[in-house]
């Protein structure tokens, strides 16, 4: 399956202290814009093009009898010995659970976004059109939050929280996460399920409101991406050389917690499914492990033209199974 297409000034870097460095730096000036007219712009597309979910979308029609909550091919099991004996009806059942831990991922990333978007601004002129902007992107993940949420509500499933020690260790993460680390983390948050999401919108298999949730979502979330991209690109050039190693190895975690908490093995279960061995067929599952990379592919190019995927850290991206 291959992905759909997407839709500051120069400074010095401090006291680089490899050739490694230096090149970077060479490489990545050209590249950078400057950052009040990057955020001049999402402004701009903000005001253009932001939804209020409440009121764009029909929460009350019934759902629609024979349509997915999420397209067969981006479900965990696709493909496996257990998905072959499984009837549609409970494939499709594991897809409408599968959606709401999806969403359930989301709103817990974008919780934590908030909140390492918060702390970016704090010291930052909160006249600027940087600072603007990112209350303008925690804005519109306040209203992303809440329409994961209606939607579990809206498909009769419950939340499906990650496992207590990722909660916790995420705690641990946002708290000590550098500032490229933040935008690192933004951006493996995003674009993966972007990368579904657009997929998901034009399938006319999808259910009506699960569509228009992942098209308002495809829209604003571009923006996010664009913003997160810039400032990633501009803070592995400008950080001091250990913030941009620990970024490496804080980002590598990151992805290893991600994957892992990408579908809740109590969807299995819900289902009347053995988790253990739904788990071990997904692991096992090479349609599944092309799905993944395919949803990383995009991002994870960008981190290694920026220098992010280097060392240990890279190691822990090819650990996470979104690396080849």
């Amino acid at each position: 399956m291959t992905p759909p297409p997407p839709p500051p000034r120069p400074v010095t870097s401090p006291t680089p202290a490899t050739a490694d460095d230096v090149q970077l730096l060479r490489d990545a000036l050209g590249p950078l814009r400057d950052r009040e007219q990057v955020a001049a712009r999402l402004l701009e597309a903000s005001a253009a093009h932001s939804f209020d979910p409440d009121g764009e979308l029909d929460w009350d029609t019934p759902f629609e009898d024979g349509k997915w909550f999420w397209p067969p091919e981006l479900i965990s099991l696709y493909g496996t010995p257990l998905w072959e004996r499984m009837s549609e009806e409970r494939r499709m059942d594991l897809a409408r659970h599968e959606s709401a831990s999806l969403a359930s991922l989301g709103i817990w990333f974008e919780i934590i976004l908030m909140q390492l978007l918060v702390r970016h601004i704090y010291d930052k002129p909160v006249t600027s059109n940087h600072v603007r902007y990112a209350l303008t992107e925690i804005a519109d993940e306040c209203r992303h939050s809440m329409m994961f949420a209606r939607l579990i509500q809206r498909g009769g499933t419950p939340s499906y929280p990650v496992p207590r020690r990722y909660h916790q260790l995420a705690r641990v993460l946002k708290t000590v996460s550098t500032t490229p680390g933040s935008f690192a983390a933004t951006l493996l948050g995003e674009e993966i399920l972007d990368w579904m999401q657009r997929l998901t919108f034009p399938d006319e298999r999808v259910q009506p409101l699960v569509r228009g949730v992942t098209r308002i979502h495809v829209i604003e979330e571009s923006r996010h991406v664009r913003y997160a991209r810039e400032e990633l690109r501009r803070q592995m050039v400008t950080a001091p050389r250990w913030e941009r190693e620990f970024t490496r190895l804080s980002c590598g975690q990151a992805a290893k917690v991600f994957s892992v908490c990408f579908v809740n093995p109590r969807v299995y279960e819900d289902i009347g499914l053995d988790p253990r061995e739904a788990v071990a067929q997904v692991r096992a599952s090479g349609h599944r492990r092309e799905v993944m990379r395919s949803g990383a592919k995009r991002l994870t190019d960008f981190l290694d033209d920026i220098g992010v995927l280097r060392g240990p850290g890279r190691r822990m991206w090819q650990a996470s199974g979104l690396l080849a």
